[in-house]
């Protein structure tokens, strides 16, 4: 079941009761009586104080990107907001409800963010080139999601919260990301069209009201061809949260100077590792770039993504620690195991030659009015019938 709550701040309090149809598997090993509120105030003075240490080694800007990242990983572990589960529930059950939470939380992120890269053309979208790579990364990613059980900002704030197999796959997620932008210019060498600004062509106002009236059709599709079962989500902490993600990703937006984004971080920290294990990587074609080499060896803080991604992590902590709850031991075969380990290598992978994963590529992508956004979101949901089925025949519940 979902959370029974309406707030956030509620769904603090009963986030052990989500259950796995809402993207996070039941909870059953409970630490006697909630924490003390020492030991929340401990959590919560640990996020002031990566904020402090954040912004004194490195500036305000990213100081304010790690609270940004807290933002999000409150968010969607409290809210046990998922875009994998909510696209597994409607393509198994027909339940809309996590989808429409999807949707409300884009529109919310493009009223601000298409207004504000329109005025202020220093501010870059997530713009993607229309490529091979794109729909054959997609179609890849909205299938492994689905056996690994969680999109980037699923695998993040389910790694964070302690879920065992997202801790599994978060490492494979890492290696294949940087994997992906390593071969990135080959899969850009079959075929791409330069990316497609719909701010740009249509205008602030068409561009809302195009995409805005796409969002309310498909809202209205769902709607009709719903099951009229009781929905998985009960409560209003959902939508909460989708506002909350709308308007974090705005800021995100204006603090950063580009939209919320997850695996480009993810792919640092794997070049990163490799070059500390002594690879050369100045001569690839893309970890060689000037720009990627200074990331590499800049501080991992420096790095927009980076910040909130970490950020991200630590706010799911704090969710899920708040009523001193853990997950339980994942029942799964060896044969179930290896295959999330091997979606895991292949999300961080498929994710890069598509642009970014459900956050960067469909969320943020379709909310500044990016056309690979939508390309995406039709590749990677029809992906996602395929996961759904392989999922199954893994036996993998929920």
């Amino acid at each position: 079941m979902g959370p029974t709550q309406t707030g956030l701040a509620g769904t603090l309090n009963t986030v052990s009761s989500t259950g796995s149809a809402a993207g996070v598997p039941r909870r059953t090993h409970d630490t006697p009586g909630a924490p003390a509120w020492g030991q929340r105030a401990l959590l919560m003075g640990a996020a002031f104080a990566g904020f402090g240490i954040t912004t004194w080694l490195v500036g305000w800007r990213q100081g304010l990107l790690w609270c940004i990242g807290v933002g999000y990983g409150l968010a969607l572990s409290a809210a046990a907001f998922g875009f994998t589960t909510g696209w597994r529930v409607w393509i198994s059950d027909r339940d809309p409800k996590g989808l429409w939470a999807q949707f409300v939380g884009i529109a919310v992120a493009m009223i601000f963010s298409v207004p504000l890269l329109g005025a202020h053309p220093e501010l870059q979208g997530a713009d993607g080139p229309l490529s091979i790579s794109l729909v054959i990364g997609a179609f890849v990613f909205g299938a492994a999601m689905q056996v690994a059980d969680g999109c980037g900002s699923g695998t993040l704030y389910k790694a964070g919260a302690g879920h065992p197999v997202s801790l599994a796959v978060f490492p494979a997620f890492v290696f294949g990301s940087f994997l992906g932008a390593a071969q990135l210019p080959a899969w850009l060498a079959l075929g791409a069209l330069p990316p497609v600004d719909l701010v740009k062509v249509l205008g602030v106002w068409w561009t809302l009201i195009v995409q805005l009236g796409a969002l309310a059709a498909l809202a209205a599709l769902l709607w009709r061809l719903r099951s009229g079962q009781p929905s998985r989500w009960k409560g209003g902490a959902v939508w909460i949260a989708a506002v909350v993600l709308g308007l974090l990703a705005a800021a995100n937006l204006v603090v950063a100077g580009q939209p919320w984004g997850i695996v480009y971080g993810l792919g640092l920290w794997g070049g990163k590792i490799v070059q500390a294990l002594g690879v050369d990587l100045r001569h690839n074609a893309f970890w060689g770039l000037p720009t990627q080499q200074a990331q590499l060896h800049s501080s991992v803080l420096a790095d927009n993504t980076s910040m909130t991604d970490l950020g991200l992590l630590f706010g799911a902590l704090i969710a899920v620690r708040w009523r001193g709850k853990s997950y339980a031991r994942a029942r799964l075969s060896a044969r179930a195991w290896a295959a999330s380990v091997v979606a895991g290598l292949a999300l961080g992978y498929s994710s890069r030659l598509a642009f970014g994963c459900n956050v960067g590529a469909y969320f943020s992508g379709i909310a500044t009015g990016s056309l690979h956004g939508w390309i995406w979101f039709i590749c990677a949901f029809v992906g996602s019938v395929l996961g759904v089925r392989l999922r199954r025949g893994l036996g993998i519940q929920g």
